[in-house]
């Protein structure tokens, strides 16, 4: 994770530059304001990744001497059959449609988006005593 922070914090730098260099040529306040929202992200997860670093194990991509091969192993658990992303999308959808067509469709998308966010959070808890 070291590598991962030392590239933000260098893509950060490179857009403060960016974004001093492109205020003083310009005089535009829009691409400014972009280059510094961008360089805050950057810097954002820069610090969150170096932070981090320092506190967990050092994986294979902080080593020289590693191989491809070390990092393989299972990435993660992932649900075979979920309906809880289709309602997290339609949600979703129906929302940033509001923006276009009115903010009452906002109502009806939000439920719909609720259900899909806490369906796939919980998806797998269902306590102790459950019954197969």
């Amino acid at each position: 994770m070291k590598i991962q922070g030392k590239l933000f914090i260098w893509l950060s730098v490179f857009l403060l530059i960016m974004a001093v260099t492109y205020g003083v040529w310009s005089r535009e306040p829009v691409g400014t304001t972009a280059l510094v929202l961008s360089f805050g992200l950057a810097i954002m997860i820069g610090f969150y990744l170096a932070f981090t670093a320092n506190r967990v194990d050092a994986m294979a991509q902080d080593n020289k001497e590693a191989d491809i091969a070390d990092e393989a192993g299972e990435v993660g658990f992932f649900s075979p059959h979920s309906w809880q992303p289709l309602s997290l999308a339609l949600g979703g959808a129906f929302l940033f449609m509001a923006v276009a067509f009115g903010w009452w469709l906002a109502y009806f998308s939000a439920p719909l988006l609720l259900i899909g966010l806490f369906g796939w959070v919980f998806e797998y808890y269902r306590g102790e005593n459950r019954t197969q």
